[in-house]
């Protein structure tokens, strides 16, 4: 499957404005951006194995631990386009795809760590 930058990026927008109003007007001061895909680097901090893949990521301090500040730079979630294409058959898959790992990295945000997301999603 292909799909061009500016479909995908109409698709991130539509899956952000999906999201319940109530978390989407408190996401604050974050840079939602995509990359083909994660940088070495990132797969070494994550410690990934070669047959792991990285769908997105939430680089920031999550809200709980800000103590009321705002940081002086954003927080950033990044999705990585060519594994999110490649976990989807057509576009309402990738779409969909999109707005689970978007609502996933949206959770860190919020300070939600991976037991408390899967236990919310079932």
């Amino acid at each position: 499957m292909t799909i061009s930058d500016e479909r995908f990026h109409e698709l991130i927008d539509r899956a952000f404005d999906s999201l319940p109003k109530t978390h989407r007007d408190t996401v604050k001061n974050v840079a939602i951006v995509t990359e083909d895909e994660p940088t070495e680097q990132q797969r070494e901090e994550l410690a990934l194995r070669c047959d792991q893949t990285l769908l997105g990521l939430y680089q920031g301090i999550p809200l709980p631990a800000r103590q009321g500040r705002e940081p002086l730079v954003p927080d950033v979630i990044t999705l990585f386009k060519n594994p999110l294409l490649s976990h989807s058959y057509d576009e309402q898959s990738l779409y969909e795809n999109i707005r689970h790992t978007l609502w996933h990295e949206v959770a860190h945000y919020f300070g939600l760590n991976h037991a408390q997301i899967h236990k919310l999603e079932h």
